[in-house]
């Protein structure tokens, strides 16, 4: 059982409720306070987040959106409700920047940009068409991020328009409005990018990718997707519309 709560501690970053969860998920029964123990007797624990920073630049004179999301990520299929944000990676060869689109059907990552800058091109952008192109637009499709300059110019919104995507933006200062994107990035951080040093942005790019669709997509588990990873809740909600069809 010892080597079981090693495997499932993922290299320090899961906490005694998930890794009960995913040994019992494993068929292996056993209870929350005896994994708790055995992690105290074997020096594991769970990664801490550190606290949420503001990144947003919403200081520009683009229109803004409504706020059509309005704190509600319940989906019942996919497509319907995506998130984006953008995040700050420091590597030795200076900063970058991650892009992504989240569907909050499966909380799958199923679009992002690594860049060197901030501009729209390379970062919103590159992100939203990534997604367009692996999971596809279904009608009444919402895209909801806060208020940055990314999301609010003319570039991206000429992008949500041809794409028949409809926009919902945060109010202002307020983070819990895209508390889905934010929740990804201080995992993110919290599960690989604290606990780094890379040498350089190249570095950075493959530990990040690998993280996402070797670990994230594959085995991490949500509470808030019954405790499935991302991946079984896509292959649940494909199935479902196969059924439905």
């Amino acid at each position: 059982m010892i080597l079981l709560v090693k495997q499932a501690h993922q290299d320090q970053i899961y906490g005694s409720p998930r890794i009960t969860l995913e040994l019992n998920k494993k068929n292996h029964k056993i209870s929350r306070s005896y994994v708790a123990r055995l992690m105290r007797k074997l020096n594991l624990r769970s990664k801490i987040r550190k606290q949420f920073k503001v990144t947003t630049d919403s200081k520009h004179n683009f229109q803004l959106a409504e706020n059509l999301l309005a704190r509600d990520f319940s989906t019942d299929g996919l497509s319907q409700k995506w998130v984006g944000d953008i995040t700050y990676i420091k590597t030795g060869s200076g900063w970058l920047y991650l892009t992504t689109v989240i569907d909050l059907a499966d909380r799958k990552i199923i679009g992002w940009s690594f860049s060197n800058d901030m501009t729209a091109e390379h970062t919103t952008i590159k992100a939203l068409n990534m997604a367009i192109a692996r999971r596809g637009v279904k009608e009444g499709l919402i895209f909801h991020s806060d208020r940055g300059a990314q999301y609010a110019c003319n570039e991206f919104k000429s992008l949500l328009r041809k794409n028949e995507i409809i926009q919902s933006m945060s109010r202002k200062g307020n983070c819990w409005d895209n508390a889905v994107a934010e929740s990804f990035f201080k995992t993110l951080k919290c599960e690989l990018v604290y606990h780094r040093k890379f040498l350089n942005r190249e570095v950075a790019r493959l530990e990040i990718f690998r993280y996402i669709e070797g670990f994230y997509h594959q085995k991490r588990i949500h509470s808030a997707l019954g405790n499935r990873t991302p991946n079984e809740m896509e292959t649940f909600y494909k199935s479902n519309s196969l059924l439905v069809a």
